[in-house]
């Protein structure tokens, strides 16, 4: 079960309607549908999928150094990423979310800290 912070930062990462988030700077919690000044440039669902999982992998990176026995999927599937980054077609965990925090073994390098410290 995640933690309250973590739970807390999920909600946020899902809340938040990504699809434009390269063209504006937008409130936390946005959505375009509610918004009467977006603009005409959006993502495509897999391009905002790209920046929610990279801003999960960002705030995990944190959390995970913060406490070792943290749920990287738990966390993924909170904040909204999609399946098929966290699991295989048979369902279970694939290595991608893993794979998108540094750490070597048990390891979890520090927040800005660089793998080759």
């Amino acid at each position: 079960m995640l933690n309250r912070l973590a739970t807390e930062f999920a909600a946020e990462i899902a809340n938040h309607d990504w699809s434009d988030a390269p063209y504006r700077l937008d409130r936390a919690g946005h959505h375009r549908d509610q918004d009467s000044n977006r603009g005409k440039e959006v993502l495509t669902d897999v391009e905002a999928d790209c920046i929610r999982t990279n801003v999960m992998w960002v705030t995990a990176q944190v959390l995970k150094h913060a406490d070792p026995n943290f749920d990287l999927h738990e966390f993924a599937v909170a904040c909204g990423v999609p399946r098929r980054y966290t699991h295989t077609k048979s369902g279970g965990r694939n290595g991608t979310i893993e794979a998108g925090i540094r750490m070597v073994g048990d390891y979890v390098y520090p927040p800005g800290g660089a793998m080759d410290e």
